[in-house]
């Protein structure tokens, strides 16, 4: 008995990789997050690690249902403390850059649009 090669087998196998590769992902995600909280002690850490060798596909969709809002936030800071690291690596500050943007505005270079946008994104 020969497999002839069927587009519909070959396309169940591609979503059955997708989806692991998302879970496997969404895992990785799950577990940055909760290694990097310093809301939770250890013992909640080490039970929700357990629970996600346990039962990893119903672990990471409990940790995403209780935990996503905290996450968010969790995220939005981490991005805000590394764009004020690399702010002070590269030595500019939030009044250069708008200093500059006032400079590529009245080049013209920037439309109003574009000046309010990336204003509103250096002032958060």
């Amino acid at each position: 008995m020969t497999m002839e090669p069927n587009l519909w087998v070959f396309l169940l196998d591609v979503a059955i990789i997708f989806i692991f590769v998302m879970w496997f992902w969404l895992l990785i995600t799950v577990l940055r997050d909760l290694f990097r909280r310093h809301d939770v002690g250890g013992f909640k850490k080490v039970l929700w690690v357990i629970l996600l060798v346990i039962m990893p596909y119903l672990g990471v969709f409990i940790y995403l249902l209780t935990q996503s809002r905290g996450m968010a936030v969790r995220s939005n800071e981490q991005l805000s403390e590394t764009r004020e690291q690399l702010r002070k690596f590269v030595g500019y500050s939030p009044a250069q850059e708008l200093e500059k943007l006032e400079a590529l505005k009245g080049s013209g270079a920037i439309s109003a649009e574009e000046y309010a946008k990336l204003r509103a994104r250096v002032i958060d």
